[in-house]
């Protein structure tokens, strides 16, 4: 790494965790464009699975750790896409549910391949895998932790 960072290695490191996660992305982007359909729209179905018939705009922006503001924009495009639908809920008139649709489930089931993912994590030891694993949830949970919010993640904490 350039000696530019290496002065401030929590600086160092928070970078090559970012840069690292947009080149993930990007694989990740580009396998998905087969379906046609990106990250985003993949994270909001499997939360949307994930939750089941309780999901709401609030919830999955909570879980995505993504502004409302962000999510409600993506469920609209989502919706014209035909991935999605949004329904009132029949016990709280003002409450919004959102649905996978048929062609959303579809999505979703071919978003689940995740070969990108598995070839680029299959680099490294299972036992590394498991220590960045603790290391990340660490970091995760004290990034939370200064936000000060209540986000809750996709999917359960394995602790």
């Amino acid at each position: 790494m350039e000696s530019f960072l290496s002065k401030d290695q929590d600086y160092e490191l928070w970078w090559l965790i970012l840069h690292t996660r947009r080149a993930m992305y990007k694989a990740r982007a580009r396998e998905l464009l087969q379906y046609g359909i990106t990250p985003e729209e993949a994270g909001v179905l499997f939360v949307i699975q994930a939750i089941g018939r309780r999901a709401t705009p609030a919830e999955i922006s909570r879980r995505l750790v993504r502004e409302p503001h962000s999510i409600s924009g993506l469920l609209r495009r989502m919706k014209r896409k035909g991935l999605v639908k949004r329904v009132k809920d029949l016990e709280r008139r003002n409450l919004i549910r959102v649905t996978i649709t048929k062609k959303g489930r579809e999505a979703y089931n071919q978003s689940t391949k995740r070969d990108s993912i598995h070839r680029i994590i299959s680099s490294i030891s299972k036992e590394d895998c498991q220590e960045m694993k603790a290391c990340l949830e660490k970091l995760w949970n004290k990034a939370l932790e200064e936000l000060g919010r209540g986000y809750k993640p996709p999917f359960p904490s394995p602790q």
